[in-house]
């Protein structure tokens, strides 16, 4: 028996020689990855069972008994869809989708509709699931690739968490526009808003956010060159303005000088890897996406 069991909206634990002489809260808190602040909804909402029983956390347990968490009843109630899910991987916490580009994650007063979330409301619909739409990550509209759905707040405060200590690694795909020399370097340059309203960011030299890019080139071609990025930070529009920074702005991004219509119509970025630990058993999750058809097409006629 495994000390980690789930179902949907319900965690469980299965009491063994090593809890006794625990309470129910011990056992918890060394079994469980739980945020403090699920732990006080735990305690004032009484989400603990034994045997199927709400009882206080301070009860110690015998052996053979079932601590349950329930997890709150929450959904979301964006217009459902019917936007194509590409899911990548999937369990009772977390999802990970293969986001095409021209799509943008979450509603938004200017695009309510026809977006992840709508079509995450159809994906639920049809598959018999309901929980609160929750993105642990965001990407660009014209950005393909992994974007993650927190099935609960503890998924979700959990991966925030990592993402604030730098420890979930994500690497990027990119066309570049211009022949990259130096085969490895690291971007190492503060970003942030030029003024208030600007929608561009830019290297700063005073006011910046410290930003660090590591970029591998992959192939060369006659005029733009295929990179791996890796970011060590997470700053917004991060890689297209380091990249843009050296003179090689990514090959079709309009904002930042990187027009290629005969090439690209969108920027030629994909997030296409990222490692995290799973928020509930704690062992590493390593995702990958596929490249879209346009990039894939793009590098077609670059090989020509």
């Amino acid at each position: 028996m495994t000390k980690y069991e789930e179902t949907m909206g319900k965690y469980n634990h299965k009491v063994t020689e090593s809890d006794i002489g625990l309470s129910i809260n011990q056992i918890i808190k060394t079994n469980f990855k739980f945020s403090s602040r699920f732990k006080t909804k735990m305690k004032f909402q009484k989400l603990v069972d034994l045997n199927g029983i709400p009882t206080p956390g301070f009860i110690k347990p015998d052996v053979g008994d079932v601590i349950s968490i329930r997890l709150p009843e929450e959904s979301s109630d964006f217009p459902a869809e019917d936007i194509p899910i590409d899911v990548i991987y999937e369990d009772d916490d977390l999802m990970f989708i293969n986001k095409q580009p021209g799509v943008i994650v979450h509603p938004t007063k200017g695009h309510p509709f026809h977006t992840i979330a709508n079509g995450l409301m159809k994906y639920m619909k049809d598959n018999d699931q309901s929980y609160k739409i929750r993105f642990a990550n965001r990407i660009d509209m014209d950005t393909s690739g992994i974007v993650i759905v927190a099935k609960n707040a503890n998924s979700q405060n959990d991966i925030s968490h990592q993402m604030r200590a730098n420890s979930v690694h994500k690497q990027y795909i990119a066309i570049v526009n211009g022949v990259i020399e130096d085969d490895k370097f690291t971007i190492d340059e503060p970003i942030g808003r030029p003024s208030e309203k600007s929608i561009q960011r830019t290297v700063l030299s005073e006011g910046g956010k410290d930003a660090i890019t590591d970029v591998k080139v992959l192939e060369r071609f006659k005029r733009n060159t295929l990179v791996e990025v890796t970011l060590h930070t997470g700053r917004t529009h991060q890689i297209r303005v380091h990249l843009t920074h050296i003179g090689h702005p990514i090959t079709g991004d309009h904002l930042y000088g990187g027009d290629a219509p005969e090439l690209m119509e969108r920027q030629a970025l994909h997030a296409a890897k990222m490692s995290l630990k799973h928020p509930m058993t704690g062992e590493i999750l390593n995702i990958e996406a596929p490249l879209p058809d346009d990039m894939k097409k793009c590098l077609a006629i670059l090989r020509r």
